[in-house]
């Protein structure tokens, strides 16, 4: 494992469309890495598209149980325009402020790629009161380029086809890339290559059941579901989180910085963590000098917040790798967080110091 695999992998990963409830590209691309590459004792797709997995430990009665989502936020074309102009419904949640202009794309009924603007009533032929409003959802639309209603519905495009917002994949500065769909591809990234260094571990205790959730964007129902199947005994989300390290935000109210490691979460909307969970992940951390910080409460939710509710209950905690502009196309993280997270995550499998 290395900073070249970290990237590769996510960046296949980002440019893949998977809006919630439309992940099967992704759970494709998951399953023949894990097939083709023998990392599990066992791996299937369950009924509600979850890829779930299991990776059998020298105990088969405590169950380590990883999450990460596999959907991203998106649209659903609602209507359309007997021009050929889409209207569009959110799926998760968008800050409404950044869509107009934006560039966007399409999966059509077959599986082809369209490419699209969001448009909205030109600026120079509003008012000035009409300029000092937020636009809303319903005044926007899609251009596609087509020009009716029969062009459209032939090629394959009709209402209840999703979409999301794009942005190429781009490398910065010091190990940063920008991309899509880093919430929650990250995890993704993490879970794989935690995979791939269990499969070079001769032996470890804790049996480890992986979950790529689908469906978090709008509720975490991927997670209930596999939570329940698997029947974890303890449990980590792995996830992105809101890395708010800009100008014109008082320090008290940074959640958490690039660059500084693995951040993990004491409390969040969905969730308080379980004390034993994260003195375990502290305890490994430091005896295998990974670098590491606190998420401050009580921002955002995560596939841990139902998951730890799941049959008697989960103890359970949220470990995730710092990312700029979440939610957005152009999303902005460093390479070596996500490295230090897959660290982390195999030291707390392999019970470097277990509590």
């Amino acid at each position: 494992m290395d900073l070249k695999s970290i990237r590769s992998l996510q960046e296949e990963l980002s440019n893949l469309i998977g809006v919630s409830g439309y992940e099967g590209d992704v759970s494709s691309l998951i399953m023949e890495i894990i097939e083709k590459e023998a990392l599990a004792d066992k791996a299937w797709i369950d009924s509600l598209g979850n890829v779930l997995a299991i990776k059998k430990g020298s105990n088969e009665k405590d169950r380590i149980l990883l999450d990460a989502h596999t959907d991203e936020i998106g649209f659903m074309i609602s209507h359309i325009e007997n021009n050929g102009f889409l209207r569009f419904v959110p799926v998760g949640g968008w800050d409404t402020r950044i869509l107009p202009g934006q560039a966007v794309v399409i999966r059509s009924k077959t599986g082809k790629i369209y490419h699209g603007i969001i448009g909205s009533k030109p600026p120079h032929l509003t008012t000035i009161e009409e300029r000092q409003k937020l636009i809303e959802i319903p005044e926007m639309y899609i251009d596609v380029g087509m020009s009716s209603v029969e062009e459209v519905s032939n090629n394959n495009i009709s209402i209840g086809v999703v979409g999301t917002l794009f942005s190429p994949f781009v490398d910065f500065p010091n190990n940063m890339i920008r991309g899509k769909a880093f919430d929650d591809r990250t995890g993704v990234n993490v879970l794989i290559h935690t995979l791939r260094l269990l499969k070079e571990v001769s032996s470890f205790n804790d049996t480890v059941l992986f979950n790529f959730a689908v469906q978090e964007e709008i509720g975490g129902r991927g997670a209930i579901t596999g939570a329940y199947n698997l029947k974890p005994t303890l449990a980590l989300a792995i996830e992105n989180t809101t890395a708010a390290d800009v100008p014109g935000i008082n320090e008290a109210e940074i959640p958490v910085y690039i660059g500084r490691g693995p951040a993990i979460t004491i409390a969040d909307k969905s969730i308080i963590t379980s004390p034993k969970v994260n003195e375990r992940l502290v305890k490994n951390a430091e005896l295998n000098k990974i670098p590491y910080q606190f998420k401050k409460p009580i921002y955002g939710g995560t596939d841990a917040g139902k998951i730890h509710i799941s049959r008697e209950g989960v103890p359970s905690s949220v470990v995730s790798v710092p990312c700029r502009y979440i939610h957005s196309p152009t999303s902005l993280l460093n390479l070596d967080d996500i490295l230090k997270t897959v660290m982390l995550v195999k030291a707390f499998i392999v019970n470097s110091a277990k509590v």
